[in-house]
């Protein structure tokens, strides 16, 4: 199953036209004084969605969009990476792979020929909490899509082969990951953040791979794949009645075992170290710099402030942080910031790759930044280009109603309600200067942060030695 997701390509899209737009922008003369206000900002409105519930427990929102042809549809379920066995971490990873490769009546052949008949393919987006499968295809074929997603997410059998070819594929992959300084940053900063709490597996290891087999996937395939722990998303061109009696047929005869869901994950103890734990990369030309504290989860009530003070700081390209390390001093290309979210856990995390020479002074320049945010307030001018960009940027994302499905899907698994995803535009427009301050001094300091570093041994230690913070092996 493919697990590149359309939310990662939107957002990458996005920020790339809004930083071409952007660099085009500051090499401009100044704008004349005169010129026009901003014209109104229009936020995403959100959709009209209607609950349904099945008797099997089966959650249903549909969200009809007439005029363009197509339907995005999804299924999320409870338990992602968070809930595999301690000794088999990134399980989920093998069992998000092996779902669409055969059911009790079909071949993993005939399964992609069937999506592909109905104009779309079927992908997995596997994070800490839950999976959530999707496909988007012709309205006219709709039914037929349907029909082989249930069957996916109720008899689908791992096949030894199949399972077997996974693996392999999951120790390539890994193995072309652990090439990439950027996994090793994130993968240390789980650990160091989350001790041993779930959320700290990010990936698989060789060892969990190898010895994974085909009855564990199948194992925990019956245990998360239920339908008192699924919904079903539909966004686009169809009848809801008719959408609905489909949906009853093809998922109705779901039947939930007798055994206890995967368990809600515990909040972690937010205890993370503010010290500098090392990836050593013996010969690397760079350092891969990634600041990391706990922060707001979805639909916490200052969650929308730390979105706009996060943009402030270095969440947008024309950013506190962009333009002091990227535009002022040339010591990086491409840093940024964002939260990463989780059902029990928030985390606001910093990363910038740059040039060996200059490692000690980029993360004197980031910490300077973090503590600007905690301790002075944005100006007007900040707040404005922060909200119109979030706002803006999101409008543009769900216009596509594959980015609707998926939100809505994730919006489940946080536990929040559909109307959440049109208040999240509406929440970040009535941010104000005092509500960013408050956010940047709740979570920005440079003091809360945990620093993983990846990079040439001797060029770290050298230049975050005047830091006066313990510098430890990554765990």
């Amino acid at each position: 199953m493919k697990t590149k997701t359309l939310r990662r390509v939107l957002l990458v899209l996005a920020w790339v036209a809004i930083s071409l737009s952007a660099v085009a922008q500051e090499k401009l003369p100044p704008l004349p004084k005169d010129l026009p206000a901003y014209g109104p900002l229009v936020p995403f409105k959100t959709p009209n969605v209607e609950v349904k519930k099945l008797g099997n427990g089966l959650t249903i929102w549909l969200v009809p969009r007439p005029g363009f042809p197509k339907v995005a549809l999804a299924v999320a379920v409870r338990g992602g990476r968070a809930s595999d066995p301690q000794n088999r971490p990134g399980l989920s990873d093998l069992l998000v792979a092996a779902l669409d490769q055969g059911t009790k009546t079909r071949s993993a052949k005939q399964i992609a020929e069937a999506f592909e008949a109905a104009g779309g393919d079927l992908g997995g987006d596997l994070r800490a909490d839950a999976i959530v499968t999707s496909t988007q295809v012709m309205a006219a074929r709709a039914n037929d899509a349907l029909e082989v997603l249930a069957d996916v997410m109720q008899n689908a059998t791992f096949p030894d082969d199949e399972v077997a070819l996974a693996k392999r594929n999951a120790l390539e992959n890994l193995k072309a990951e652990e090439a990439q300084p950027s996994f090793l940053a994130s993968r240390a900063m789980a650990k160091a953040l989350f001790g041993n709490q779930p959320y700290a597996t990010l990936a698989p290891t060789q060892d969990s791979i190898n010895a994974a087999t085909a009855a564990e996937l199948r194992a925990a395939y019956a245990e998360r794949f239920r339908p008192d722990q699924a919904l079903v998303v539909a966004v686009g061109d169809f009848s809801s009645d008719a959408l609905e009696a489909a949906i009853a047929k093809d998922f109705g005869g779901w039947a939930a075992p007798s055994q206890a869901p995967v368990a809600a994950i515990a909040p972690p103890a937010q205890n993370n170290p503010h010290s500098i734990f090392l990836v050593p990369r013996p010969g690397s030309v760079q350092t891969t710099l990634t600041l990391a504290a706990f922060g707001p989860k979805r639909g916490d009530p200052d969650y929308a402030a730390t979105q706009v003070a996060n943009a402030i700081y270095g969440g947008m390209f024309g950013s506190r942080l962009i333009r002091n390390i990227r535009e002022d001093k040339g010591y990086t290309y491409s840093p940024g910031a964002g939260l990463q979210l989780r059902a029990a856990a928030g985390v606001l995390q910093t990363r910038a790759d740059v040039r060996n020479a200059v490692t000690g002074p980029s993360l004197n320049e980031i910490e300077y930044e973090l503590n600007r945010m905690a301790t002075t307030d944005p100006t007007s001018d900040e707040l404005n280009r922060a909200q119109r960009y979030l706002v803006g940027t999101n409008a543009i994302i769900l216009q596509i109603q594959a980015a609707v499905a998926q939100q809505l899907g994730w919006l489940w698994v946080y536990g929040l309600p559909p109307e959440a995803l049109g208040q999240e535009s509406a929440n970040v427009q009535k941010v104000t200067l005092q509500d960013v301050a408050a956010a940047g001094r709740k979570y920005f300091a440079a003091a809360r942060q945990t620093i993983v570093t990846v990079g040439e041994e001797k060029t770290v230690r050298e230049q975050l030695a005047p830091f006066g913070l313990p510098i430890e092996a990554a765990p």
